[in-house]
């Protein structure tokens, strides 16, 4: 029976994930203590345990507590087992058929881009990203468009030291970074030129959950001399069309705008 006496704490662990993946950013932990009913002192504590196992980040900054890296690579590990390949291939080889280039599923991994799924055409060019290749999020279309739907502070956390680059090419901060991401959501897709690849582009765009928060991205990949800038709003269009169709079929729906 003593493992028993363990269980209380992981309810709590649990009710702290749950409390900070439904909100719309990080929170004191007065907040969450008076929401789960805890003592003050014993919400300190766990979030002490739960950020030393990287499932909350502490903010100093703001005084706040976030999701860290551990929960993003949860929510990952959940999407790569279940049913989103299966929803997702078809609308992919749909993509493919009618654009006629790469087409590739991909999720945030921490503060990398994997990739699930790619598809294309007889004798297509190959590239550098392939079904299991994990690329950092913020040099690839498919992590932009994910990272552009997430609150500032869940991308500060993700990134807390310089950023990486492939091809010398990429935001070299994180202010730049959040500029670049901030056009990306008003926009509604987001474009990577040359970062992963020398004469390559992708367009993507992102698939919601249930919650509103970002589940996966749809990428197309096309020689840069094919498609130049000028017609990348309308190759755009069915990449946004198709991960609109994976939020269908995933039963979500983009977040709420709060006016």
């Amino acid at each position: 029976m003593a493992g028993m006496s363990q269980v209380p704490a992981a309810r709590r662990a649990l009710a702290v994930l749950t409390l900070l993946a439904g909100s719309a950013g990080p929170l004191p932990a007065s907040s969450i203590a008076r929401s789960l009913g805890l003592p003050r002192s014993s919400t300190y504590h766990l979030l002490a345990e739960m950020a030393a196992d990287g499932f909350v980040v502490y903010l100093p900054e703001e005084r706040r507590w976030g999701l860290g890296v551990a929960a993003f690579e949860i929510g990952s590990a959940y999407l790569r087992h279940g049913p989103i390949e299966r929803l997702a291939r078809p609308l992919l080889r749909r993509l493919v058929d009618r654009v006629g280039e790469i087409a590739q599923l991909g999720v945030l991994h921490g503060a990398e881009t994997l990739y699930l799924l790619k598809e294309q055409p007889p004798r297509h060019a190959t590239v550098v990203t392939d079904v299991g290749v994990r690329m950092p999020a913020q040099l690839t279309a498919s992590g932009r468009s994910m990272l552009a739907q997430l609150p500032p502070a869940q991308v500060r956390a993700l990134f807390p030291g310089p950023l990486v680059d492939r091809t010398g090419q990429g935001p070299a901060t994180l202010s730049a970074l959040r500029r670049e991401l901030a056009g990306d959501a008003r926009r509604g897709w987001s474009v990577e030129d040359g970062l992963v690849t020398e004469g390559f582009a992708s367009i993507a765009a992102c698939a919601f959950d249930h919650t509103g928060h970002p589940a996966a991205a749809i990428t197309v990949t096309f020689r840069r001399d094919r498609w130049p800038a000028e017609t990348w709003p309308r190759l755009a269009g069915p990449v946004r069309r198709a991960a609109a169709d994976l939020t269908g079929r995933l039963g979500g729906h983009p977040p709420v705008i709060s006016s």
